[in-house]
């Protein structure tokens, strides 16, 4: 088809597309890695909240009981005035709760720790970016 004179096509070059496609992976990159440090702040705050929530159940066992729960599933229970947590915290991608057989002492680690190296529950400062995965 022939053209008039003065008249031009309308549309994208080939290399006006690739630079805004450039551009908006750019962009993306940018929100992606701004959204990370979002994610382990958020894992922080509710290693925080469910530990203080663990430990208010512990103390509250060993006031009705007069004795600290050997196990999680005596904080969870029926028995014995409970339960005192509806379940235990499971965020077994960021951190894990453990619960000594002995005292009731709590700690915290990561989703690679176990019990033995696990850090003690003193507060909410326990949980701090490398005990949260």
């Amino acid at each position: 088809m022939k053209r008039e004179a003065g008249e031009s096509e309308k549309g994208f070059t080939l290399i006006e597309l690739l630079i805004v496609i450039v551009v908006l992976g750019i962009l993306a990159a940018v929100v992606v890695f701004s959204l990370g440090s979002v994610t382990s702040k958020s894992a922080i705050a509710a290693c925080q909240a469910d530990g203080a929530t663990v430990d208010t159940a512990i103390a509250a066992y060993y006031a009705n009981n007069g004795s600290y729960p050997a196990t999680t599933g005596a904080l969870t229970a029926t028995t014995n005035g409970g339960p005192y947590l509806q379940s235990w915290p499971s965020n077994t991608t960021h951190y894990i709760f453990y619960l000594a057989a002995t005292g009731g002492t709590l700690s915290v680690g990561n989703s690679t720790s176990t019990s033995a190296n696990a850090t003690a529950w003193t507060g909410a400062g326990t949980c701090t970016a490398s005990t949260v995965s």
